[in-house]
């Protein structure tokens, strides 16, 4: 069991399970950024202020898509670290509906053990990404029905 109070997408347990088996932070970053040198390049084109992250030190971009009903996310951050956040959320999220992003809760970054690692501003951007993801998913859910 990850602990957390929904359950997750398959994809996203599994790297919350990859994380919790390293103890050393320093481990853990190296994974974050491991996971962002895996990420798609977002095109320079989607680099506009609706894509943009509000409240992150760095810069943040992050797109979503509807294909056949799943949402396909992509994102970029000028920071490596904080890439490597956004590669786990897409990865973790990418290729679910909309409605079910909306279900998961914030909470499992605990049970990875990257928040005691995370600065308080890197948290807080790492809770700014996840709340855009959501909303994009919300908005597209909308447009969806």
């Amino acid at each position: 069991m990850v602990g957390t109070s929904a359950p997750l997408p398959p994809a996203l347990a599994q790297i919350v399970q990859r994380f919790q088996r390293v103890s050393d932070p320093k481990q853990r970053y190296e994974q974050l950024i491991s996971l962002a040198k895996r990420l798609d390049p977002l095109p320079e084109a989607a680099k506009i202020p609706e894509n943009k992250v509000s409240g992150c030190v760095s810069q943040v971009y992050i797109t979503a898509d509807l294909v056949d009903g799943k949402v396909k996310y992509q994102g970029d951050s000028d920071s490596q670290l904080v890439k490597g956040l956004v590669a786990l959320l897409i990865k973790g999220l990418d290729g679910l509906p909309p409605e079910e992003i909306l279900q998961v809760t914030p909470d499992f970054i605990q049970a990875t053990g990257l928040n005691v690692s995370l600065t308080p501003s890197r948290a807080n951007g790492f809770y700014n990404i996840f709340r855009m993801m959501q909303q994009k998913a919300y908005q597209l859910q909308g447009a969806a029905s």
